[in-house]
């Protein structure tokens, strides 16, 4: 009996020492969510005002630019996979791995052939993992990213998006269009795996429904032309200037909104992990009480045995 005791006793240490661990990594994580949604709520209304710019532009059929119109039959289409640097974020990383896997099997269908770009090591270790070719991959900025970091994913990217389709980019054929894999952060308890088409420039199906819903209500209320573009310099220049800065701002904001949404994941993992430290907590207190009082209850009656026999033996003489 002591010895089970003496192992409950230990357990409840360890467990002990491992909830400290875990309510400490769920309050850094609390920490820095408010800081994330912050820097996401900044960034966010530019690339997406931006983004409702350009593509107004492509609508108009005198701008040709590659980044702006597409090809017509995209063969070769980018996947840039936003993961974690590290783990202990439940299944963050595994759900964008899931939603870039179903986009790259999406594309195989339709007779393309994608190419994995990945950020974040966890990313990183799945494709090395299992074999499978990237054509780039950045580390060590998942959770506090800043503009510079989206700097060398963007110039391998639109490298890779202005290169021919016969020619080659820095070594690597280039690519038609391109696809963010992000975890969009809607809430503290909701964070939404993402694939979002940045080049060429596409608004995602919201986006489109709530321009639309603007675009009535201005034709309701004025009688006024669609809004016209004039280019100082000239339309190529400027959009040779302006798209890669678009991209640049579209991955940007992306890093952010997968930054929230892994502090997020992590607070939410850390705390289950301390509820269930503290529920083991309690199963091991509850049985080494149960050890204890079944080892008080043998010595009384070890000592109640002991005395009953050595009346009986004095009574004998």
């Amino acid at each position: 009996m002591g010895a089970q005791l003496r192992v409950y006793r230990r357990q409840i240490r360890s467990v002990q020492s491992t909830q400290k661990i875990t309510k400490a990594m769920e309050l850094i994580a609390a920490s820095r969510i408010v800081k994330a949604q912050n820097r996401v709520n900044a960034a966010r209304p530019y690339a997406d005002e931006l983004t409702r710019a350009l593509a107004a532009l492509g609508k108009d059929a005198s701008l040709k630019h590659p980044l702006l119109t597409g090809a017509e039959n995209p063969r070769r289409t980018g996947i840039l996979l936003v993961t974690s640097d590290r783990g202990l974020a439940g299944g963050y990383s595994a759900n964008a791995i899931k939603k870039a896997n179903e986009l790259a099997a999406s594309i195989r269908g339709n007779g393309g052939e994608p190419v994995i770009y990945v950020i974040g090591r966890k990313g990183v270790a799945y494709y090395r993992f299992r074999q499978i070719r990237t054509a780039g991959s950045w580390t060590g900025f998942s959770e506090q990213p800043t503009f510079l970091d989206a700097r060398d994913a963007t110039e391998t990217v639109v490298s890779a998006l202005l290169a021919t389709s016969e020619g080659e980019s820095d070594g690597h054929a280039g690519i038609d269009e391109l696809y963010v894999v992000y975890t969009r952060f809607e809430s503290m308890v909701t964070q939404t795996p993402t694939a979002s088409q940045v080049a060429p420039v596409r608004l995602s199906d919201a986006e489109q429904a709530a321009q639309d819903e603007r675009d009535a209500q201005s034709s309701q209320s004025s009688d006024s032309p669609a809004p016209s573009y004039d280019f100082e310099p000239e339309p190529d220049e400027l959009l040779t200037a302006l798209l890669p800065r678009y991209v640049r701002a579209r991955i940007f904001s992306a890093l952010l909104e997968s930054a929230a949404s892994e502090s997020a994941a992590r607070r939410r993992a850390m705390k289950s992990a301390s509820d269930n430290a503290a529920d083991l907590i309690k199963t091991y207190t509850r049985l080494a009480n149960q050890a204890r009082q079944a080892e008080i209850t043998q010595e009384i009656s070890e000592i109640v045995g002991g005395a009953d026999a050595l009346a009986a033996a004095g009574s004998d003489y």
